[in-house]
């Protein structure tokens, strides 16, 4: 709804932005057609977690943390497992990390085709939602159904089920899947592999914007592999690397008036973590067919173009797919699922790459595993700075567009980063005010 001001200004009401999660508003101001505010406003009630950690044992944060999220469970488990493992100077087994790296490969897989198609894609080819699309695009939503079913499966059979699993502990597992479960998901992951790749030649076709932002990025880093369920450091575009336990001298959380959700600075400054980071961070660490995937996809080596995360998002899809299927290949049955771990009073930090980026906690127990302290920081309260000078060059970049063009164009902007608010609700306010 558009109204008129007394001084001339113009007001935008947006009621409703889909296929965001959480509860958020956005205000623009434009003067003689100059920007002067943008702000991301999530007002989403805070959730309190950290401070109900406080006084649990070291044991629970991994059921308790992944019901902060529906879609990226895993992403918290591995983080606060990492965490509480690192404190009390224990190391798992390497068939425990493989099988972590699949669990988290089930996440990805999930996660990235949930976003490309149903939320983010729409906008690419002119639809509202993913229903209207599915008329003229019936294979790519069938296609869509498919790999997000794999993605599932993973989940269900490692983490014991889909959505919040409960197969995982501090130590590893309660129980490891067998061969003969794991053979039973390959034909349904080697036709996901094929799927992932068709998903980046065919978002490769679609219009993108020109819109490049300098960010600094910020990513996880392995000498092994790309990173999902875990990284030996720390690194950034600037040129910065640091072990995954200093994190919290680089990274600080501080408030801003207009929102409830905490933001943060790497080094002083904003920063920008998720898929464009990690593929600009770890490009030289994909396996070859997901490289030449993204090279026909004509992305280079980095990507510095927002809209185009929805390319690097297949990439890692297919990436994804080809992992799992090693993982399996090579999995024989007798693996213990866990080792001890006894609680050893300290702090600790643990991380790990969610889909939409960086995700790390910090913990410290006393000598009985009590928990004392908790600092959960996720990848969307990262990248709210980032979000709102994308939003700022947006509307600074299309101005001239009627109200309607620019609200799409925003809302196309937020959606760049598949943001997590809050995973509940889904509802955005944008104000534009101009005069």
């Amino acid at each position: 709804m558009t109204h008129q001001l007394k001084d001339g200004g113009q007001v935008l009401n947006v009621g409703m932005l889909a296929r965001v999660e959480g509860e958020g508003g956005m205000h623009i101001e434009i003067r003689d057609r100059q920007v002067v505010d943008v702000k991301l406003n999530i007002f989403e009630p805070p959730r309190f977690y950290e401070g109900f950690l406080r006084g649990r044992k070291y044991t629970e944060p991994p059921d308790i943390t992944a019901r902060i999220c529906g879609i990226c469970p895993v992403a918290y488990q591995s983080a606060s497992t990492e965490a509480m493992e690192t404190i009390c100077g224990v190391t798992t087994t390497p068939e425990i990390q493989d099988m972590r790296r699949l669990l988290y490969c089930g996440e990805w897989i999930e996660s990235h085709s949930l976003h490309v198609f149903m939320l983010h894609a729409p906008d690419f080819l002119g639809y509202e939602s993913v229903l209207e699309m599915a008329k003229d695009h019936p294979d790519v939503v069938k296609m869509a159904l498919r790999l997000k079913k794999c993605g599932n499966d993973l989940m269900e059979l490692v983490g014991g089920r889909a959505i919040h699993p409960v197969n995982v502990k501090v130590g590893g597992f309660y129980r490891m899947p067998t061969v003969t479960e794991l053979e039973r998901l390959r034909p349904a992951l080697e036709q996901g592999l094929e799927d992932a790749l068709a998903a980046v030649a065919l978002v490769a076709t679609f219009d993108f914007p020109e819109m490049e932002q300098d960010y600094t990025y910020v990513s996880l880093r392995h000498p092994d592999w790309y990173p999902l369920e875990r990284g030996t450091e720390v690194v950034a575009t600037s040129g910065v690397r640091f072990p995954v336990a200093e994190i919290p001298r680089h990274v600080k959380e501080f408030h801003v008036e207009h929102s409830n959700a905490l933001h943060a600075h790497f080094d002083g400054a904003p920063y920008f973590v998720g898929p464009l980071a990690r593929y600009t961070l770890n490009f030289d660490q994909l396996s070859d067919r997901s490289k030449e995937a993204a090279l026909r996809a004509r992305l280079g080596v980095q990507c510095r173009n927002p809209f185009k995360s929805i390319i690097v998002r297949t990439v890692e899809l297919a990436y994804a797919f080809e992992e799992a299927l090693r993982i399996i290949d090579q999995w024989q049955d007798g693996h213990a699922p866990s080792v001890p771990v006894a609680p050893v009073a300290g702090e600790g930090v643990g991380a790990s790459e969610a889909p939409r980026g960086l995700i790390w906690h910090r913990y410290r127990i006393d000598a009985d595993g009590v928990i004392e302290d908790a600092q959960i920081v996720p990848p969307t309260s990262q990248n709210q700075a980032s979000i709102e000078a994308d939003l700022r060059l947006a509307a600074e970049q299309w101005v001239d567009l009627d109200d309607h063009s620019l609200t799409h164009r925003c809302e196309e902007a937020i959606r760049n980063y598949d943001p997590c608010i809050s995973c509940a609700t889904h509802f955005l306010d944008l104000r534009v005010t101009r005069s």
